[in-house]
């Protein structure tokens, strides 16, 4: 069979593949430590699965509007402009299975062959796969370790060209946990408003933050209209399996996603989104133990990673990743994140996973105890020294 030309550009995501060889490892009789995979080890809060169940059983089985359930729609709107300091309406929203559709359709729907967008790097892979699969140019912009895993916003201006059409940011960010600043988001809406240019704003860990307030740079003036909001509700109320999120975003381009939706998965499954009303309108208790946890789990991690001679590791600031510094025990990223799996018997991913400028550093995800990650630790040491 002869697949098109486009579909040799598109990317994957590592994590999955050292989880298929972690489970491999496993059924031979091995112990993994398993923190490569960014999913809440959580059971999704009781209040929410009642919703689902209550709304199964009233019939929310059939199809609904591709945009998504208006009541649904203005209880985002509602959280967003809460949240996030912002005066969106229904209009402005769509309701997507997951996250991902938000990054694909946004993209496809503004970038032309040819069009450059800026993209973080180390950064959630899928950003580069789905600039390339629609045939725009990738421009990493390196996160760097110096400045707390924040970008440059000197060099963010370099690269910005005639050809540049988008920019995309996370804060808090996947693998690094780096969080922009507020005077970093005013300086990219700057550039981002002298040049006409859109901006995708990747906020799923906006609640895992664990010092500071999360800004997003749709509150700025100028953009509220050149802003996409790209949020789920995997991380913050362990919803990975309900495949639930959304973008907001004027209402021209939500309209243009909703057409991606309605050619591509009809809408988002109905009942899901009415458990997704009760997590938005619900108690926050259970999502804010979920953060007080990570946070000790991160102490753990980074402690326990800075005491490894060779490894040296920030105190990230949001979401559940650690992403340490590996340059000084001699081994390239790869040869590292494959010794950890094989040898110490830890899944953990290559910096290189992220993008180019992920060399030199390793993911590790601590969505899991604090047992199992001193166990990791300790067979990392072992192994090292």
């Amino acid at each position: 069979m002869r697949l098109a030309e486009s579909f040799a550009r598109l990317g994957s995501e590592t994590a999955f593949e050292v989880l298929a060889r972690a489970r491999q490892l496993e059924s031979e009789g091995r112990e993994i430590v398993h923190l490569e995979i960014g999913e809440p080890d959580f059971d999704t809060p009781k209040h929410i699965r009642d919703a689902a169940c209550d709304a199964l059983n009233s019939g929310y089985t059939h199809y609904g509007p591709s945009a998504g359930d208006p009541e649904f729609r203005a209880v985002i709107a509602e959280h967003i402009n809460k949240t996030r300091g912002t005066d969106y309406a229904v209009e402005n929203v769509v309701v997507v299975p997951g996250a991902k559709p938000i990054i694909y359709w946004g993209i496809t729907a503004l970038v032309d062959p040819g069009d450059e967008v800026i993209y973080p790097n180390p950064g959630f892979p899928i950003y580069e796969s789905m600039i390339n699969f629609v045939g725009g140019k990738p421009v990493p912009i390196p996160l760097l370790e110096k400045i707390d895993f924040r970008l440059d916003v000197e060099q963010l201006i370099d690269l910005v060209t005639d050809k540049t059409r988008m920019i995309i940011i996370n804060s808090p960010q996947n693998p690094t946990g780096g969080v922009l600043e507020k005077s970093d988001l005013e300086a990219i809406a700057e550039v981002a408003i002298k040049n006409d240019i859109i901006v995708m704003s990747d906020e799923p860990y906006e609640k895992i933050l664990y010092e500071g307030t999360h800004h997003s740079i749709a509150a700025i003036d100028g953009m509220r209209e050149r802003t996409i909001i790209l949020d789920c509700f995997s991380k913050t109320f362990a919803m990975t399996g309900w495949r639930l999120g959304y973008g907001v975003c004027n209402a021209e381009l939500a309209a243009a996603i909703a057409k991606f939706e309605t050619n591509c998965n009809s809408c988002t499954t109905s009942f899901v989104q009415r458990a997704g009303i009760a997590a938005l309108k619900g108690s926050m208790d259970e999502s804010d133990k979920m953060v007080a946890i990570f946070k000790e789990r991160r102490d753990v991690i980074v402690d326990g990673l800075n005491a490894i001679p060779g490894i040296s590791c920030l105190r990230p600031k949001g979401a559940f990743y650690a992403f340490p510094n590996i340059t000084e025990t001699g081994f390239d990223c790869r040869t590292l994140a494959k010794k950890c799996l094989e040898e110490a018997g830890v899944a953990c991913l290559a910096g290189t996973a992220f993008g180019q400028y992920g060399e030199g550093y390793l993911r590790f995800s601590y969505a899991n105890s604090v047992e199992n990650i001193r166990k990791a630790l300790d067979s990392i040491g072992s192994m090292l020294s």
